[in-house]
């Protein structure tokens, strides 16, 4: 009996390494930093998103940055620059962070999927929501820059990280500003991602989409301003996850 159960304990084990995120798990150095993750990331195969995607656009701000924002996947031109919210959506991003007293050196930006998936329409490549499997698939190096960050804050921006981090039944347009309990760090919310706000129809709906993304960052600048850098409250957590 004994026996038998640890044989299934291995086979589970093996199942575990041998799917997508195991692949992306075992890539992760054993002392990792940002820039160690980054380069390491370069190589990552454990989904077929890569094949398409010009480059990994991993995750970039200050390695003591208070406040970690967790997008979707890069966008066209992350994938060309090689770096996460520098198009059209990143614009709103720092339009809001202007807005609430929000330096860029406190923040730390990334996507819970690190490659570009996108359509051919004509001769534009069209953005394409990443499935369930593909984000399962880059959730370790996600939480692998948590690890190293610890931040005072995380925020999801849209669905697909929202329910990365907090499951499959968070609702981002039920639940958008409360901050929920989380091993990720001592504050994590939700809020609509900036492309969003792009997509409302007119002006009108525009401004007032914008409107209601400012005072979710608001909460965020109030929190991260009260909350010293290097705090104990910072430092005292442990992660949660399966893969580190």
């Amino acid at each position: 009996m004994k026996t038998r159960f640890s044989q299934s304990r291995i086979a589970r084990k093996r199942r575990r390494l041998n799917s997508p995120a195991g692949l992306a798990a075992s890539l992760i150095p054993p002392r990792p930093t940002l820039t160690r993750l980054a380069s390491a990331a370069k190589s990552c195969r454990a989904c077929p998103l890569w094949r398409r995607a010009t480059q990994t656009v991993f995750g970039e701000g200050s390695p003591a940055a208070k406040v970690v924002f967790v997008g979707e996947q890069p966008g066209f031109e992350e994938d060309l620059a090689g770096k996460p919210f520098v198009g059209p959506a990143g614009k709103v991003l720092d339009k809001g962070l202007i807005a609430v007293g929000i330096e860029r050196s406190e923040v730390y930006v990334t996507n819970a999927v690190k490659h570009f998936k996108w359509e051919p329409k004509g001769n534009q490549h069209m953005h394409k929501k990443p499935n369930a499997s593909e984000v399962a698939a880059c959730l370790p190096w996600l939480h692998a820059e948590l690890k190293v960050l610890r931040p005072t804050v995380v925020v999801c921006l849209g669905a697909t990280a929202a329910q990365a981090l907090l499951g499959k039944q968070f609702r981002v347009t039920k639940q958008r500003g409360q901050l929920m309990p989380s091993p990720l760090a001592p504050y994590v919310t939700a809020t609509v991602h900036p492309a969003s706000i792009l997509r409302a129809p007119d002006d009108v709906s525009r401004h007032q989409e914008m409107k209601r993304f400012i005072e979710d960052l608001q909460t965020i600048a109030k929190i991260i301003h009260s909350v010293p850098l290097g705090s104990d409250k910072r430092r005292d957590r442990s992660y949660g996850h399966d893969y580190l």
